[in-house]
């Protein structure tokens, strides 16, 4: 199937997702967005999936991010989905409209300190280590209240919600714990009305589990194999 085919299905996947929702997940609406992972692909499928009507991309690097935005002659709304390291914020600020992955205080004001050098005010998602694996980056659930109250305090940062990677299960239906999980703190957070935010975004949810991501209250979901293909 080619790119515009499998976004098609995608939305048509999404869609029908909302529409099976539980009883009380209504906190992050009804429309769902769908950010194109392209780690790992060219710059000509990039081109396709903007094309086709996807202009939110994810990268995983920064410095992958920066040579596709270099080439391609396409308008992207990019998405930092990867682990941020304080050194790459320089080259991350001008370039992403959304940093989906701060998880500390350290990252938080070292991107406030850039943006506010650059003149931008860096939308951001605090990234929750929702399962507690040693292997992901994220704050605790239990760190969620502290870090978003921190982040608010700072002038050139708005903090726009919170993602997660759920575990990889060949079950997907084995992640919605985790997924609810995240739905609970993602209401907890957007009832705390914190100045100096906008609690708009549930990251969460990729090609394996997206369905019940959104089942379960995502309303930004992470895609690449399932539009792609395999990575190259």
């Amino acid at each position: 199937m080619s790119i515009a085919e499998n976004l098609a299905r995608i939305a048509n996947d999404v869609s029908m997702a909302v529409a099976r929702r539980r009883q009380g997940v209504s906190g992050t609406g009804t429309q769902v967005k769908i950010v194109a992972v392209t780690k790992n692909q060219e710059a000509a499928a990039v081109r396709e999936v903007i094309d086709a009507g996807t202009a939110s991309i994810g990268e995983n690097r920064v410095q992958e991010a920066l040579a596709k935005a270099g080439v391609l002659d396409r308008r992207a709304e990019w998405h930092l989905i990867g682990h941020l390291q304080t050194n790459k914020v320089r080259q991350a600020i001008p370039l992403f409209e959304l940093i989906h992955s701060v998880d500390s205080e350290r990252l938080a004001r070292e991107i406030d300190q850039v943006a506010a050098k650059t003149g931008k005010r860096q939308d951001v998602l605090i990234q929750v280590n929702a399962a507690d694996e040693d292997t992901k980056y994220g704050i605790t659930a239990g760190g969620v209240t502290e870090l978003a109250r921190m982040i608010t305090r700072l002038e050139h940062i708005r903090l726009c919600g919170l993602m997660t990677i759920a575990p990889f299960f060949p079950n997907p239906e084995d992640a919605r714990p985790v997924f609810k999980t995240m739905y609970d703190l993602f209401v907890a957070l957007k009832a705390m009305q914190l100045s100096n935010s906008s609690i708009e975004w549930l990251s969460m949810g990729m090609t394996n589990d997206y369905v019940v991501a959104v089942e379960e209250g995502a309303n930004l979901v992470r895609i690449g194999t399932a539009i792609f293909g395999p990575r190259h």
